[in-house]
């Protein structure tokens, strides 16, 4: 098995791909920036009389091990996901709250008998569950916010409680936001042709995919995350 010092800038960098997770244009990012630091360094040594191998080799060595570095940058990864996460959820879960009505406005059973008491219940629900998910994700972003101020050890745990609360909502709205379609199929023959429950059930069902999305890169990162800080602690 070759040594640390054995390995050149590009393979550094693939080992330092393969093993970080999160948002893709935040990874290359970061990836880019290591690049141009270790050739900046390699450069360096190679003005000093260095061959270009043992130039690489030295700027390697100095830029640090995958244990030394992932954690830092998985960290920032893991918020980088939050951070999509909660913005994505802030502007899904804000047209919830404002349009969620609007698929039965004009509608030819809107004006008839009120649905049961239970179908109540679940339709208030379901505001609720989008007004708590905005809620959420307000806070997700000031979490973020701060991370980006601190690194006191105390913001992980707010992170990952934000972000286990954001996919719990996320399984709740699912839920009861297709109880709640197949309840009203049942209760109102038309419901099926009336034009905005079906534009409305494929929009709700793109929404639902593009959170699920974004919940689990969060969960790959923050994953990765635990993973790469205990390889240190080991």
């Amino acid at each position: 098995m070759p040594h640390r010092e054995d390995v050149l800038v590009d393979e550094h960098l693939r080992e330092l791909a393969a093993r970080l997770q999160g948002p893709t244009r935040l990874k290359a990012d970061l990836l880019t920036e290591a690049r141009h630091g270790l050739l900046d360094a390699v450069e360096a040594y190679r003005e000093s009389g260095l061959p270009s191998t043992e130039a690489q080799r030295r700027a390697v060595v100095e830029f640090g091990s995958p244990a030394l570095v992932l954690p830092s940058w998985q960290a920032e990864l893991a918020v980088g996901a939050l951070r999509g996460l909660s913005l994505r959820m802030l502007a899904i879960a804000g047209v919830g709250v404002v349009a969620g009505d609007l698929t039965w406005r004009g509608s030819s059973w809107s004006s008839g008998p009120r649905p049961p008491a239970g179908y109540q219940l679940l339709a208030s629900s379901v505001d609720w569950i989008w007004m708590g998910s905005l809620l959420l994700a307000v806070a997700g972003l000031l979490v973020v916010a701060v991370s980006a101020r601190s690194t006191r050890p105390g913001l992980a745990l707010a992170q990952r409680a934000v972000g286990a609360g954001l996919t719990a909502m996320l399984a709740l709205a699912m839920i009861a936001g297709c109880a709640l379609f197949a309840w009203s199929m049942t209760l109102w023959d038309d419901a099926l042709r009336w034009p905005p429950m079906i534009i409305g059930a494929v929009l709700v069902g793109g929404a639902y995919f593009s959170l699920a999305r974004a919940v689990r890169g969060w969960l790959q990162a923050t994953a990765r995350r635990a993973e790469s800080l205990a390889g240190v602690a080991n």
